[in-house]
C-alpha cells in the first residue's frame, strides 16, 4: 500500500493532467458544453420533485433541496463506479504500450467525478440561500465528508476496474445494482418513512450516514452524526484494503487479459 501511493505520489503530473483531460473532453463538441454539469442535476431534481411527492404524498420540508443536497454526491457515486469499472479496458492501447501505475486510470475517473461535484456546489449554496436555508459554520465540515465519500468510492472503483478485465459481465451487475442501491438509501424519501426494523436495516448501508451527514451541514446546519459517519469510513478503509489487494493482483495479467 505504502509503495502504490508513492506511485501515485510520483506519477501526480499524470493524474492531474487525466482528470483535466476528462474534464475538457467530457463536454467537448456539445452545445452547452461545460453547463451540462448542472444540467443534468437539474433535470434530475425537477422530475424527482414532481413526481416522488405525487407519488409517495411526501410533505417533506423544502423537498428540491432535501432532494438536491443528497443526489449529487449520489451522482457523484454512481458515475465514479460505473466510468470507473471499464476504465482498463477503455484504455487498452495504454495500459498495453506503456508502464504507469494502472491504479491512476480508476483514481482519474473518481477525481474527475470529485471536481463535477464541487463544480455544483455553485448551484448548491444560492439555492439554499434562495430557498431559505441558512448555512452556518458546520459547512466547514464538508470537505470531511466528502473525503469519507471519495475513500468508499475509491475502494468499489478498483475493485470493479480490475476485475471487469476478466469478467465483462460487472459493468451490467453494477448498472443493477446502483439502481437498486438508489432505492436503498434516503435519497428521494427520509429514512423516517420506513418502521423502525426496516429503517434500522437500511442504516447499514454505507452510503446512508454519508447521505445524512450531506444534509445536516448543509441543509440542517447541524454537525454531522460522527458515530454513522464514522462507520461509513470503516467500511471504506476496510473496502479499500481489499480494493488495493484485488487490483494489485490483477493487474499482473492486465496486459494478458486485453
Amino acid at each position: 500500500m505504502v509503495n502504490t501511493i508513492k506511485e501515485i505520489i510520483s506519477y501526480r503530473q499524470m493524474l492531474i493532467s487525466t482528470v483535466r483531460k476528462e474534464l475538457r473532453s467530457r463536454y467537448k463538441g456539445s452545445f452547452l458544453g461545460f453547463l451540462w454539469t448542472f444540467v443534468n442535476p437539474l433535470l434530475q431534481l425537477t422530475i424527482y420533485s414532481i413526481v416522488f411527492p405525487l407519488i409517495m404524498k411526501n410533505n417533506q420540508e423544502n423537498y428540491p433541496m432535501f432532494l438536491f443536497v443528497a443526489l449529487l454526491p449520489w451522482i457523484f457515486f454512481t458515475s465514479s463506479v460505473q466510468i470507473a469499472t471499464t476504465s482498463i479496458v477503455g484504455n487498452a492501447n495504454l495500459v498495453k504500450k506503456i508502464y504507469f501505475p494502472r491504479i491512476i486510470l480508476p483514481l482519474s475517473v473518481v477525481g474527475t467525478n470529485l471536481m463535477n461535484y464541487v463544480f455544483g456546489l455553485i448551484i448548491v449554496f444560492p439555492a439554499l440561500l434562495i430557498t431559505g436555508v441558512s448555512l452556518t459554520l458546520n459547512v466547514i465540515w464538508l470537505p470531511v465528508i466528502l473525503l469519507v465519500e471519495f475513500i468508499f468510492i475509491l475502494s468499489l472503483a478498483l475493485i470493479c476496474s480490475s476485475l471487469y478485465v476478466r469478467f465483462r459481465d460487472l459493468e451490467h451487475i453494477v448498472g443493477i445494482l446502483t439502481m437498486i442501491w438508489f432505492y436503498l438509501t434516503p435519497i428521494v424519501f427520509p429514512i423516517d418513512i420506513f418502521p423502525q426494523e426496516v429503517a434500522d436495516a437500511i442504516a447499514y448501508n454505507p452510503m446512508v450516514p454519508i447521505i445524512n451527514a450531506f444534509r445536516d451541514v448543509l441543509l440542517y446546519g447541524s454537525v454531522p452524526d460522527w458515530e454513522s459517519l464514522s462507520y461509513s469510513l470503516i467500511v471504506g478503509l476496510v473496502l479499500m484494503v481489499i480494493g488495493l489487494v484485488t487490483f494489485q493482483k490483477c493487474e499482473k495479467t492486465f496486459a494478458e487479459e486485453l
